[in-house]
């Protein structure tokens, strides 16, 4: 019942520590930079502990997404 108060974590009660948490975001985003052709600027701000990325305007799979021109009818 009151689960949430000792950090456990899903219906197994298992406890996720914050190293754990953070190793496996870091290993997901390793995963996802290391396929990408263009690798983002990573900058780290050490007053709020904050992580960004410098992303491009436009990613690969994104283009894939947009919807094709429409063709002009040739009359």
């Amino acid at each position: 019942m009151l689960n949430f108060l000792f950090g456990l974590k899903g219906k197994s009660g298992k406890i996720v520590t914050q190293r754990q948490t953070i190793e496996r975001a870091l290993d997901d985003l390793n995963a996802v930079t290391a396929l990408m052709e263009e690798k983002p600027k990573i900058s780290f701000d050490p007053a709020s502990g904050a992580i960004s990325l410098s992303l491009p305007e436009q990613m690969p799979d994104e283009a894939l997404a947009l919807p094709a021109p429409e063709m002009a009818d040739a009359d």
